[in-house]
C-alpha cells in the first residue's frame, strides 16, 4: 500500500505541474490529455518498484500502456489548435476569471488526480501482490475482454474523427460501423477495458481492488460520459432523437426497426 500511495503522490505532483502550465496557456483542457498517460505512469511506477515480476504483470503493463498512450495521442490530436473545452469555459464564466484558476486546481486537476488514484485500484491489486499464481481462465477472459473493449473504443474514436473531417457531415449523426450497435462505442469500450483490468485482479486473488472498475463505469455512464453527452446531443442535433429510438444506449446490440 505504501507504493500505491507513492504512485498517487506522483500523480498529484504531475497534476500540479500541469495546472501551472494550464494557467500560463489559459487552457485547462490539457488535463483530459493527461488522463490516459496518468494510468501508464502509475502502472510503470508500481511495476518497477514492486517486489516481484510475473507474466501477468508484464501483460497488464503492456495493455495499460497501449490503452493509455493511444487515448492520450487521440485526445492530443483532437484538441490540438482548438479552444478550451466548453466545460472549462463554463467553469470560468461561473467563477470569474480571477478566481477560476485556483478553483480549477482543486475542482479539475486535483479532483481528476484523486479519481485516477482510486480508479487505478485493480492495477495496484495486480502489480503489488507478490503472487505466484499462474495464468488462469480469468486472465484469458481479461485479455479477450480487453481486445473487445479496445476495438470499440479505438475503432469508435477513429470512425468519429473520420466522420467529422467530412464537412458534408456537419449536423449529421454517425450511425454506421461501431456506432450502429451502440450510441457510445468509445465509452462502452473504455468501460470494458477497465473490467478486463478487474478480471486480472480477480485472477491474482485481489478481489476488493475491482472497486476502481465500478467507479470508472459509474463515472462514464452517470457523470462525465454518456449522461452529459446525451443531454447536449439531443439539443444540438434533432436527428439524434431518431438515432436514440433504434440504437442501444451503451451495450452493443442490433439496431431496432423503426417506422421511419
Amino acid at each position: 500500500m505504501e507504493l500505491y500511495l507513492e504512485s498517487g503522490l506522483l500523480i498529484i505532483i504531475v497534476a500540479t505541474i500541469l495546472w501551472i502550465y494550464s494557467v500560463i496557456i489559459r487552457n485547462a483542457s490539457i488535463v483530459d490529455i493527461f488522463w490516459g498517460t496518468g494510468f501508464v505512469l502509475i502502472s510503470f511506477y508500481l511495476f518497477f518498484f514492486a517486489q516481484s515480476i510475473s507474466l501477468r504483470k508484464i501483460i497488464l503493463l503492456t495493455l495499460v500502456s497501449i490503452w493509455g498512450l493511444r487515448l492520450t495521442i487521440h485526445l492530443f490530436l483532437r484538441n490540438s489548435g482548438k479552444p478550451e473545452d466548453f466545460r472549462y469555459q463554463k467553469f470560468r464564466e461561473d467563477y470569474g476569471k480571477q478566481s477560476y484558476w485556483w478553483i480549477s486546481y482543486f475542482q479539475v486537476f486535483l479532483l481528476q488526480g484523486f479519481l485516477m488514484i482510486l480508479i487505478a485500484s485493480p492495477l495496484a491489486g495486480v502489480f503489488l501482490c507478490g503472487d505466484n499464481i499462474p495464468l488462469n481462465i480469468f486472465d484469458y477472459m481479461a485479455m479477450g475482454l480487453w481486445l473487445i473493449g479496445f476495438s470499440f473504443e479505438a475503432g469508435g474514436d477513429f470512425q468519429l474523427a473520420k466522420f467529422k473531417k467530412n464537412k458534408e457531415n456537419k449536423g449529421k449523426v454517425l450511425s454506421s460501423g461501431f456506432w450502429k450497435y451502440t450510441r457510445h462505442p468509445n465509452y462502452f469500450g473504455d468501460s470494458a477495458v477497465w473490467w478486463s483490468y478487474a478480471l486480472f485482479a480477480i485472477a491474482a486473488h485481489q478481489y476488493w481492488f475491482i472497486a476502481g472498475s465500478f467507479l470508472m463505469t459509474f463515472l462514464i455512464v452517470k457523470i462525465s460520459g454518456v449522461a452529459m453527452l446525451e443531454k447536449s446531443l439531443t439539443v444540438d442535433k434533432p436527428q439524434y432523437r431518431e438515432y436514440i429510438e433504434r440504437t442501444s444506449t451503451f451495450f452493443p446490440w442490433f439496431p431496432k426497426k423503426t417506422n421511419t
